[in-house]
């Protein structure tokens, strides 16, 4: 089992082997933590993502799935992207959730990764409640099969944080 770290501030300033980009199944960047990975990493990650698509996603990488690519100018070596669920409060899709952290873990594994730091995937404007997003996180992480040593659950505001800091709290 990884060693869980939490941290307030920017996931693209994170010094580990893979950074988790919560994606769009379009990978081809947007808004919130994806944005600002594509903007910061620079047009080689933008390039690896068309590729993909082109090569192997042509529908778009599926919700709860996870792919690498080049991290470009970031001081990560890999960013690891992952398609979380829309938010529904009529559909249980918490094991959607649970994959991309799982499916994140598994590809981090094949690129030799030991450290990876993951935003708050789904709670933008995918609408996932961040209390709900942190407990099944931390449940898939400490659940996980990995050899990653350290993972970093990087949040941007101080509500996220606590929340996280509340979820892992409950397995200690």
């Amino acid at each position: 089992m990884p060693n869980i770290v939490l941290l307030q501030g920017d996931i693209t300033e994170q010094k580990v082997d893979a950074i988790v980009n919560a994606a769009n199944s379009s990978l081809m960047g947007g808004g919130g933590v994806d944005g600002a990975i594509h903007r910061r990493g620079g047009p080689s990650i933008l390039e690896e993502c068309r590729r993909l698509r082109a090569e192997r996603y042509p529908d778009g990488l599926p919700t709860g799935h996870a792919v690498a690519t080049t991290a470009g100018r970031l001081p990560a070596r890999w960013v690891i992207h992952t398609v979380g669920p829309v938010y529904s409060s009529r559909e249980d899709r918490s094991a959607l959730l649970a994959s991309c952290h799982i499916e994140s873990l598994r590809v981090a594994d094949e690129m030799g990764a030991t450290s990876v730091a993951f935003p708050a995937i789904s709670t933008g404007v995918y609408g996932y409640p961040v209390a709900e997003a942190a407990a099944v996180a931390i449940a898939a992480v400490r659940g996980a099969t990995t050899r990653v040593v350290e993972v970093r659950f990087v949040l941007f505001d101080r509500a996220a944080y606590d929340a996280f800091d509340a979820a892992l709290a409950r397995f200690a």
